[in-house]
């Protein structure tokens, strides 16, 4: 099935849809981040058909979110997040408090214990520049460099 492509798009949000806005990615990432890095270990975790977990590898590493790497001296790949797949992470950190927060009746099914200070934590976005909570509600949305039909 040929997916539609937002990358064209004058949105960031659209762009990162076209990265990982497919069900299997986001579970793909989250397997590498954890260190399901071989191919094997990706299928039995996840269920998923070898052709859509192929598909969604190629993918990912054209994007630059993984890096295949040989583990053996036939044509073996592991796969490990790069900088833009490390960034992705905060995203999933974030979707998992909300799934924590409206989808997990008995509470979180995994927690995370902040390096930093040793304590177990949840993630919560903070402006840049005040380190205040930044929510929906608390932004107003501006044109930006990037808006369609800007000048550069």
């Amino acid at each position: 099935m040929q997916r539609t492509s937002f990358s064209g798009m004058a949105c960031s949000i659209a762009r990162t849809l076209d990265v990982v806005g497919e069900p299997w990615t986001p579970l793909i990432l989250r397997d590498v981040w954890v260190g399901m890095n071989r191919f094997e270990q990706l299928q039995a975790d996840l269920g998923i058909s070898r052709k859509v977990l192929t598909e969604r590898l190629n993918h990912l590493v054209e994007q630059g979110v993984l890096e295949r790497r040989p583990y053996d001296q036939r044509p073996r790949y592991e796969y490990v997040l790069t900088v833009r797949g490390t960034e992705l992470i905060d995203l999933l950190m974030v979707m998992k408090g909300w799934g924590d927060r409206w989808l997990a009746p008995d509470g979180p099914p995994v927690l995370y214990r902040h390096h930093a200070c040793g304590e177990i934590a949840d993630v919560e976005l903070r402006c840049d520049h005040c380190g205040e909570p930044m929510r929906a509600g608390d932004v107003d949305l501006l044109p930006g460099p990037g808006v369609a039909g800007s000048a550069t």
